[in-house]
């Protein structure tokens, strides 16, 4: 008999469980609320790199003459064009998925999904009515959404959350990004480019303040953005917005997490800006979906909690994805291999997930990308830690492209030479990052990632001209 498997979530991580069950021989349910592709597809990774690519070819048009080519007339984004073409893109996005969920079969519901019981679900549909949904397997992929802060509640006009900043129609004069984290960052590049003046708040120490970038291409992206002038506070908070004029005027105090505050930093300052937008925060949707009625265990912060089987508590079942919270990775391509773990264990496979080598992208401009150990994480574990670097410049491509800021990095064992951590602060670090994903997945060593051949001229020479310096043999690094 065909193993019955409901998928409730058809964001990165559910449609990808579901086709991967499906695949597997299940008969599969899908239940989606609201978009299918998720968060991710309709108002993150997607759209906001839709958004970048307008912004860097603007970038492109103002350095033409550096190019050999003249322009004449103004140069300046159509924002309701923009959208426009963000909204075919998802459209095109979603329908490709929806002809995979026909293609494989798999019984697409439009609605909430409810947990009714064990191995009983039920969908409420947009008419009212309540469809009961018999499940054998059941993996829960409800997602996450972005956290308001009480203080500065968002009104869609001078306080604004990420998704409202994906379909803004008119680009504004200044504006204060609150959170310096990935997600502020790339915003902070994207609306500087389209003509804002940006300045980012951070109440840590360092623009991208997370464990897994390293503090050297925290440093280059400062760089970076003091060249475009976009202004940033670290160590610092928000502490209220009041309006005036039209305008918002924001207090900025230390941050309590702030070390080493100078004595002229602690008093509040002032910041006037047309918008605030807020990327701080993300909590689970896990409200009203009945969790309780079969017991599924969430921690403190209501994130489910799985092991890496992707198994809760409950017998047969699964939760994969943002949902899971900050305790694993809450990026849409790990919510993808968490997904088909859910599924493939839903049919009685024994995957099981590793997190160890995740690479993780800030598509910031340049671009940040890592994958395993920071130099400070290595030394932690108790390696003997060498760390060799090279810059973009001393790459032909990069001065072809005309994007030479920014530097590789290899963290490898001086014991053996083996492959620590790689991290890239360049042009197309996100594309380039997967070279290193992959040489870690295969326990490669800096000696074997050397003697690869790399195409001439690559920005991807930047694996071959580090992994040398590693070896104590640079050519041009």
């Amino acid at each position: 008999m065909t193993k019955k498997i409901t998928v409730i979530g058809a964001g990165p991580g559910g449609y990808v469980a579901a086709i991967r069950a499906a695949q597997l021989g299940a008969e599969v349910t899908i239940i989606e609320q609201e978009a299918v592709g998720g968060t991710c597809l309709n108002w993150g990774c997607i759209p906001s790199k839709v958004m970048k690519t307008t912004a860097e070819m603007l970038e492109k048009f103002r350095r033409a003459q550096e190019f050999g080519i003249d322009l004449h007339g103004t140069i300046r984004p159509n924002m309701k064009a923009l959208v426009a073409r963000k909204q075919t893109v998802i459209k095109n996005q979603t329908d490709g998925v929806l002809k995979l969920f026909k293609h494989h079969k798999i019984r697409y519901l439009v609605g909430k999904g409810i947990i009714e019981g064990t191995h009983r679900a039920a969908v409420a549909l947009p008419d009212g009515t309540m469809l009961e949904v018999p499940w054998e397997s059941l993996i829960l992929a409800l997602g996450s959404q972005q956290l308001e802060v009480p203080s500065f509640p968002f009104d869609g006009r001078r306080i604004i959350s990420t998704n409202q900043a994906l379909s803004i129609d008119e680009i504004p004069e200044s504006m204060l990004i609150l959170g310096g984290g990935v997600i502020g960052c790339e915003f902070a590049f994207i609306f500087t480019s389209l003509g804002s003046k940006v300045t980012v708040v951070e109440a840590l120490s360092r623009m991208l303040p997370l464990p897994w970038v390293d503090e050297d291409c925290s440093k280059v992206l400062e760089r970076e953005m003091k060249k475009r002038k976009i202004a940033f506070m670290v160590g610092r908070t928000v502490e209220k917005v009041e309006e005036a004029e039209g305008r918002c005027r924001v207090t900025v105090v230390p941050s309590p997490t702030a070390k080493g505050v100078k004595d002229r930093d602690l008093k509040p300052s002032g910041v006037d800006v047309d918008t605030i937008l807020i990327c701080i925060g993300r909590r689970p949707i896990t409200a009203g979906i009945g969790l309780e009625k079969i017991g599924v265990t969430m921690d403190e912060g209501g994130w489910i909690v799985a092991n890496e089987q992707m198994e809760t508590n409950v017998s047969d079942v699964y939760a994969i994805g943002d949902v899971l919270g900050p305790s694993k990775v809450m990026l849409a391509h790990v919510a993808s291999t968490e997904g088909l773990v859910a599924a493939e264990n839903g049919m009685g496979k024994g995957r099981v997930m590793n997190y160890d080598i995740v690479p993780r992208t800030a598509f910031t401009i340049p671009e940040v990308a890592n994958v395993g150990l920071t130099e400070v994480q290595a030394r932690g574990q108790g390696y003997d830690v060498r760390s060799d670097s090279v810059l973009f410049r001393n790459l032909g491509k990069a001065h072809v492209i005309g994007q030479i800021a920014g530097q590789g990095k290899v963290v490898s064992d001086r014991e053996n030479g083996r492959i620590l951590g790689v991290h890239l602060v360049g042009a197309h670090a996100s594309d380039l990052i997967a070279e290193a994903t992959l040489a870690m997945k295969l326990g490669c060593t800096v000696k074997q990632l050397a003697e690869a051949m790399h195409a001439h001229p690559t920005l991807a020479e930047i694996m071959l001209e580090v992994s040398l310096k590693a070896l104590d043999r640079p050519l041009h690094g």
